[in-house]
């Protein structure tokens, strides 16, 4: 399920943001998770594209989020916003709608209780441009 392909990459994207991930570290995640091969497909693309496009991505949010310097921003929205705008931009077949969704339960998940709303209104700017 893609959902849990999803979690498996914000987990490699928070955990790239303090070490460089090694495939063994990968293949941890993926296995504690329970990822299917499509599922590690999926997480691995996402992952390759928030690595190859980050600076990229990061600047567009901080477009969004001027009121807010980088380094203020939760490590954890971050990694979440980072995963719904490469999603959005970059994986044609996938709903907008659907990555802000899925981000936003990341961000429930993980994140503080303002969270939610604060990633939904940044990635629905991103949408409804």
């Amino acid at each position: 399920m893609r959902s849990n392909a999803r979690e498996s990459a914000f987990k490699l994207v928070f955990a790239d943001m303090f070490n460089e991930n090694d495939e063994a570290f990968r293949r941890s995640v993926y296995r504690a998770d329970k990822l299917t091969e499509e599922d590690i497909s999926f997480a691995e693309a996402l992952f390759a594209c928030v690595k190859e496009h980050r600076a990229e991505l990061l600047s567009a949010i901080a477009e969004r989020t001027t009121n807010f310097a980088e380094e203020r921003i939760y490590a954890a929205d971050r990694a979440v916003m980072l995963i719904a705008l490469a999603e959005i931009r970059y994986f044609d077949e996938i709903p907008p709608v659907v990555s802000v969704n899925e981000a936003t339960n990341l961000a429930r998940k993980y994140s503080t209780e303002n969270s939610t709303d604060f990633v939904n209104g940044v990635l629905g700017g991103f949408i409804n441009q």
